[in-house]
């Protein structure tokens, strides 16, 4: 027996629950029910996370949220990776080089920044300053820079080889055969141009100049070669931080010499040039930890180099 069909329910004049009256806006379009929609959005499911409930990082502009950690390094790797940066290093280098041939106005900014730095000395007059200034300049010395390559070499080949790479000693002929480098980039350079150093002393027959600068090139090729050895067996944060201690040491190496009146600032920044060179072309030509074939530039985030580096054959005779 067919059931009696039933009224139809009256509507209710109550909005829905958890829903309020439309509230109106200053260009008098509808606001959608509820407070979990989003302004803006093309459907009516709530979103997970409602943009008015997160931080902003400007009340004006709720939900709009800083970077994650991590990325800037991220975002630096790939620049350091990228094909302008031997561009660059080579444009920078040729007009150094170019400016100390002609004495060029760019040399003006050697002296400025001289009297900048024996103001600031005097002023301050810390012994503590002036022996910190020794200690960075020295960590671009043949020892200790060239022992912490070759030790991480190793490092990094024994760590390759529990990996499972197929070339997992490469780093080791790598690290032997980087110190050799360093002389052959530097000393023709310092005995063609024969630049003075900042004390103004004239050169002694046979003695070689200060352009450019051996202690630089060899900081910055000895930990930047070494970081770019381990960072291929580490993970991406570890990479990273190793490749953020090797700029700041090649940094810290070319504050102390410009501190210590060793060396002019072109001189670093030329030393920096050839270094940069030396290291992005290395970091393409490595193998990946898998060692199947070079690098591509997309693998900057934790493979990229993170600094400059050269090395030099004696402590003192190339500063």
């Amino acid at each position: 027996m067919d059931s009696e069909p039933q009224p139809l329910a009256e509507p209710s004049a109550e909005p829905p629950f958890g829903a309020g009256p439309r509230a109106g806006r200053e260009d008098n379009q509808a606001v959608p029910y509820g407070s979990a929609h989003t302004e803006g959005r093309s459907t009516d499911r709530p979103t997970h996370t409602p943009r008015g409930a997160r931080n902003g990082d400007h009340p004006s502009r709720p939900g709009a949220l800083p970077p994650a950690p991590g990325r800037l390094f991220c975002v630096l790797g790939r620049a350091a990776a990228s094909a302008a940066v031997p561009v660059v290093a080579m444009v920078l280098l040729v007009l150094v080089s170019w400016q100390v041939v002609v004495d060029g106005p760019l040399l003006g900014l050697d002296r400025w920044v001289r009297h900048e730095v024996a103001t600031a000395r005097r002023d301050l007059h810390s012994s503590v300053l002036d022996q910190l200034g020794h200690v960075l300049a020295d960590l671009g010395s043949t020892v200790p820079a060239i022992p912490v390559l070759l030790a991480v070499g190793g490092l990094a080949a024994w760590r390759s080889r529990r990996a499972g790479a197929v070339r997992w000693w490469l780093p080791m002929p790598v690290a032997a055969l980087t110190p050799g480098l360093i002389p052959l980039l530097v000393v023709p350079a310092k005995a063609a141009f024969a630049r003075p150093g900042p004390l103004g002393d004239p050169l002694l027959p046979g003695q070689w100049g200060w352009y450019p600068s051996g202690h630089t090139a060899t900081a910055t090729l000895s930990y930047g070669v070494a970081v770019l050895l381990l960072a291929r067996t580490a993970g991406v944060r570890v990479a990273r931080g190793l490749r953020a201690v090797a700029v700041l040491l090649a940094a810290e190496v070319g504050a102390g010499l410009v501190w210590s009146d060793f060396h002019w600032l072109l001189d670093v920044v030329a030393a920096w040039c050839l270094a940069a060179l030396v290291l992005w072309t290395l970091a393409r030509w490595l193998p990946r930890p898998g060692g199947t074939g070079p690098q591509a530039p997309g693998a900057a985030g934790s493979q990229a180099p993170g600094g400059t580096a050269g090395t030099q054959a004696s402590g003192s005779s190339l500063r």
